[in-house]
């Protein structure tokens, strides 16, 4: 293995390493003594001694390595692992990790001195934001965009904003709630997901010939369902879809959706292999199910939600949460955990309708879940019944964690929110929609320091979770 191979090793398995390497060492210089010593005796002399003498030391030898490791690995390797860990937390995903100057006593001033950059850190980065506050800016944005919000809902119009490659980057509540007639809205999804493209093809066409403006009549993928509608060109390329609402709109229901966006979508990079694909260019579906009990093989699921994270950030708005009826009693054991009884799903939609809308809102996209062999493998499993294949690529968050802080921490959900500074609110946990998004927000933190370790394509970091399969099985083939 050249110096290159031993870098990408973890430092704690190149100091295994190095102490193997030692008393391999150790074992070939003994070794040769008491072979010279034999090949001089005069007259030549029997040989169980000397094998004897070198099956002693190989054991001693072997023992007092080990043992030396285990106390270098515990007092100088893990500790120094944990503060490379606190600092990138500082630094790349601005949390609060404490660094204590006390964590690595055996590193001499290493751990003080982290502990005084982290500070440092810490205050530079509340500075920044005390000023920010002071300027009022962000606050501004957000009324901003409170109140345009509110001023598109008042309007009956909806309102879709499609970039050249005719993906959706732009929806309002009253669009959200036109889409959602047809399938989960999803940000970046290809508008044909939603619309017959026959009309939409003859309004650019129009558009491309001249017209300022042109007016379409909208027909579902399944031409079930026809929307007034008037299209017009943007000047950097791209289409502004209005369609008309014919019933005046629920302003409770509809302030409950945000305007959703994401301008740097316009200009969208060529399609690439998924290997090759940079992370924050990636769509992520963190979900999670709660279900009958703990069996893929013989369990239901009675709920299934989840999130989208676009660009490292989670869509506000884009959520999927669904109760699934099972066709079974829940046990009362598992309803202490989750909360979720008979009554709960008795009017719910069974698991082949919940999953083929999931596999929509799903498309195109990386699934992410915690532990997920466990919730692929419900989905997996019934598949065949629901009419799909599931051929996403997947992200296991207890993976993602293992290469982030090391194999030997504890990589519960639990541990990891709390090591993120995640507050999972009491009520949430155990709940599928709760679980879901303390696994997106976990996402989220997570992608700035794997990026920050020089893993930034989804090729490079499935290869850097391969190396922790002796804790969960890959899932990607």
């Amino acid at each position: 293995m050249g110096g290159r191979g031993l870098l990408g090793l973890g430092l704690r398995l190149r100091v295994f390493l190095f102490f193997v390497l030692l008393a391999l060492g150790a074992l070939a210089l003994a070794g040769g003594a008491l072979y010279l010593g034999w090949s001089r005796l005069d007259p030549p002399g029997p040989s169980a001694p000397f094998m004897t003498a070198f099956l002693i030391f190989a054991f001693a030898n072997t023992g007092l390595v080990l043992g030396v490791w285990l106390l270098f690995d515990e007092n100088v390797a893990r500790p120094i692992d944990r503060l490379a860990a606190a600092l990138r937390l500082r630094a790349h995903a601005d949390l609060e990790a404490s660094v204590q100057a006390g964590a690595a006593p055996y590193l001499g001033d290493l751990a003080p001195a982290a502990e005084a950059l982290a500070r440092r850190i810490g205050g530079a980065k509340s500075a920044s934001a005390d000023g920010a506050e002071d300027g009022g800016e962000a606050e501004s944005l957000r009324s901003d965009r409170e109140q345009l919000t509110a001023l598109l809902t008042e309007i009956p119009i909806a309102t879709i904003l499609l970039n050249p490659a005719e993906q959706i980057i732009l929806y309002d509540a009253q669009a959200a709630e036109v889409l959602s007639r047809i399938a989960p809205p999803r940000l970046r999804a290809p508008v044909s997901d939603y619309f017959d493209m026959g009309s939409l093809r003859d309004a650019m066409r129009r558009l491309e010939q001249g017209a300022g403006e042109t007016i379409l009549t909208l027909f579902d993928t399944a031409r079930s369902q026809g929307f007034q509608a008037r299209m017009k060109q943007l000047r950097r390329g791209g289409h502004m879809i209005f369609i008309e609402v014919q019933s005046e709109p629920d302003a409770d229901g509809l302030s409950a959706r945000p305007l959703v966006f994401d301008f740097t979508l316009h200009d969208t990079a060529q399609s690439r292999e998924i290997e090759d694909t940079p992370l924050m260019d990636l769509c992520f579906v963190p979900f999670d199910t709660e279900t009958t009990g703990l069996s893929v093989a013989r369990d239901a699921v009675v709920q299934l939600s989840a999130l989208r994270v676009l660009k490292g950030r989670i869509v506000e708005g884009e959520v999927f949460d669904s109760y699934v009826n099972p066709g079974r009693p829940i046990p009362p054991a598992s309803t202490r955990i989750h909360k979720i009884t008979d009554a709960l799903v008795a009017g719910a939609p069974p698991m082949p309708d919940v999953a083929r809308a999931f596999h929509h809102f799903a498309r195109e996209s990386v699934l992410v879940a915690h532990n997920a062999p466990f919730d692929i493998g419900l989905l997996r499993r019934d598949a065949a019944e629901a009419g799909l294949t599931w051929p996403h690529p997947v992200l296991d968050t207890v993976l993602l964690s293992a290469v982030v802080f090391g194999t030997t921490e504890s990589h519960t959900l639990d541990a990891l929110c709390a090591r993120l500074s995640i507050d999972i609110p009491e009520g949430r946990r155990h709940t599928a929609l709760g679980d879901a998004d303390a696994t997106a927000r976990a996402l989220v933190k997570l992608l700035p320091l794997v990026a920050a370790r020089g893993i930034t394509t989804f090729g490079a970091l499935i290869a850097e979770t391969r190396k922790h399969g002796r804790l969960l099985r890959d899932l990607n083939d």
